[in-house]
């Protein structure tokens, strides 16, 4: 049997629109990764491709992962195929207009002008970007009513989920205004563009990391958005190499063992995520953290250590075998004459 086949084999039970959204969001990004060599043109210092790639990539990732945890559903998986046949929809609406965007050379998000390219991106984002939190949500509630696989797989969809729909609603709070807006920038062909709120908090324009653009002057809630919507990769991978680990690891054959450090690891990603909102929200650079920032960081560091050496000890303890003191406890004695 080929890769090829495999994979298709693999596959064929999965969410087929959720298959054809990833699909075409790879393609975009392929596209896009050409653009970037082939097109000189710049938006605020970064090549007008770049944000499609990002978005094509990141989305193709998202919706591989939403086809193949609807294909596990027991309950609501009628309910389920909607709701994903909604996102795949919603996505592709919401990238192409990034993609329209970038190729007039002008912005995507936050664009205020009145062209026809502007209005255009401007209405496909007022009816595409809702449906994508919304949908997300009510699947994470149908994942939480029922479990998907073993206990540690299910906590981690649970969790996982449950920060993408936070960091969605992060991606919301990017839509008000930051501060320094409105105010007129320049598109790659060098005509002005009015623009509303920012990704940055303090400096919504201010400059920017090398590939992710995350602003190195002020708070940018693109940082907890992101990291925040690839918690549920973080987290199944996690799942994946304990799966591994407890084939010669007697203390991580228990599920529940598993599910614990797993739970530990989503409430200290949560911790983080919050943590960088919170630095965010203040203006802050996430490559520039003050003290608060740094002891808030530390304080979830500690506890999620702590509490995984918890469950550690407990379940080493547990397993192991007993002591030969013990064992002759165990034995009957043999009572004499």
């Amino acid at each position: 049997m080929t890769i090829g086949t495999m994979s298709l084999s693999v596959t064929r039970g999965w969410h087929h629109p959720l298959m054809a959204h990833a699909t075409l969001m790879f393609a975009l990004a392929a596209v896009s990764a050409v653009g970037l060599f082939v097109d000189d043109r710049l938006l605020m210092g970064e090549p007008v491709w770049m944000k499609p790639m990002k978005f094509g990539f990141a989305m193709g990732v998202y919706g591989l992962t939403l086809a193949w945890l609807l294909s596990k559903l027991d309950k609501g998986r009628r309910i389920g195929w909607w709701l994903g046949t909604v996102f795949a929809v919603a996505g592709l609406m919401d990238v192409a207009a990034v993609a329209y965007a970038a190729a007039h050379g002008t912005f995507s998000h936050f664009n205020d002008n009145t062209d026809p390219v502007a209005r255009t991106v401007q209405t496909v984002f007022s009816f595409a970007v809702m449906p994508l939190l919304l949908t997300t949500l009510v699947i994470a509630i149908l994942v939480l009513i029922q479990r998907t696989g073993d206990l540690a797989a299910t906590r981690a969809l649970r969790a996982g989920l449950g920060l993408a729909v936070a960091s969605m609603a992060v991606a919301l709070w990017l839509s008000g205004p930051s501060g320094e807006s409105p105010r007129t920038v320049t598109d790659a062909s060098g005509h002005p563009v009015s623009m509303t709120g920012g990704h940055g908090i303090g400096d919504p324009d201010g400059h920017g990391m090398p590939l992710t653009n995350w602003s190195t002057t002020g708070g940018d809630l693109r940082v907890p958005h992101f990291i925040g919507l690839h918690a549920i990769h973080v987290l199944l991978l996690l799942t994946a190499v304990l799966r591994v680990l407890a084939t010669d690891r007697n203390w991580l054959s228990d599920q529940r063992v598993r599910a614990r450090l797993v739970g530990v690891a989503g409430l200290g990603y949560t911790g983080v995520f919050t943590v960088l909102s919170w630095q965010a929200k203040r203006g802050q650079s996430v490559i520039h953290p003050d003290r608060q920032t740094l002891t808030a960081f530390a304080g979830v560091t500690v506890l999620t250590l702590v509490a995984a050496v918890a469950v550690t000890i407990a379940a080493r303890r547990k397993s192991e075998p007993p002591t030969a003191e013990r064992q002759r406890d165990d034995v009957p004695s043999i009572p004499t004459r």
